[in-house]
């Protein structure tokens, strides 16, 4: 993986996207990174505002869409596919 500012921001927008995926919340996310992929917290929120500025139509749908999900990943899946992911990324 390329070591650029650039690089590591395009990796964070991938995992955030994946976080979407997962239905999870700004907060979620941020907590997440943080413990499976030490990533600071400011920096996923940073990457995370500028994905709803860029997107708004996306994260106003999003956000009402959420709290209808039967079923959130547990801490531990989490981390599991947030692994693979950073693997995948890596090599």
């Amino acid at each position: 993986m390329d070591d650029s500012p650039a690089s590591y921001i395009h990796m964070v927008q991938h995992l955030i996207e994946k976080c979407l995926i997962f239905h999870m919340n700004k907060e979620e996310c941020m907590a997440a990174l943080s413990k499976h992929a030490n990533i600071k917290p400011v920096i996923t929120s940073t990457v995370w505002n500028e994905l709803e500025k860029e997107n708004p139509e996306f994260f106003k749908a999003y956000s009402p869409r959420r709290g209808n999900e039967d079923r959130t990943m547990s801490d531990a899946e989490t981390g599991e596919e947030l692994e693979k992911i950073l693997s995948k990324i890596s090599s």
